[in-house]
């Protein structure tokens, strides 16, 4: 009989004991980290980012300098702004109009793919030489080597 109401006691005060756990876990109702969320507000550590390539949010918690950090894509992943790359650099990367994130150079530059000498080209930047010239027997702008002395962007005569 003793041993039944230990029991009985026991089942009834074990639910308080397991919400306020809950109630604890959460300091006041925020999420805690990996809990979905929409906004900064929702959790505890103030910081509400995606974290992979789903749309869902997550609560996260600050880096070291308390920024709150999303996730970004790394290299090779499509992108349509820098700011969706690891990298901070998306640029086409071939003649394929898609854009990637892809590595900065060893200047910290985000260089985009550029079309070789003989391609069709509407301006400079285009080209990887640089310069694009008009030529009359197509009547058509490619993309040509620099020539001369000092390797400008001239028209083969």
């Amino acid at each position: 009989m003793a041993r039944m109401v230990w029991s009985l006691l026991l089942l009834l005060l074990l639910p308080p004991l397991f919400l306020t756990g809950i109630q604890d876990r959460r300091k006041g109702g925020h999420k805690v980290i990996r809990e979905p969320c929409e906004h900064h507000e929702e959790c505890q550590s103030r910081c509400c980012v995606t974290n992979n390539l789903s749309p869902q949010r997550f609560c996260t918690p600050k880096t070291f300098f308390l920024q709150c950090l999303s996730w970004t894509k790394p290299n090779g992943y499509s992108c349509q702004d820098h700011s969706e790359c690891h990298s901070e650099c998306c640029v086409r990367s071939s003649q394929v109009p898609m854009q990637f994130c892809t590595s900065k150079t060893v200047f910290l530059q985000c260089v985009p793919w550029r079309k070789p000498n003989g391609e069709f080209c509407r301006s400079h930047s285009q080209c990887w030489s640089q310069c694009c010239l008009h030529v009359p027997q197509i009547s058509a702008f490619r993309c040509s080597a620099r020539n001369g002395i000092l390797a400008q962007c001239l028209p083969l005569s």
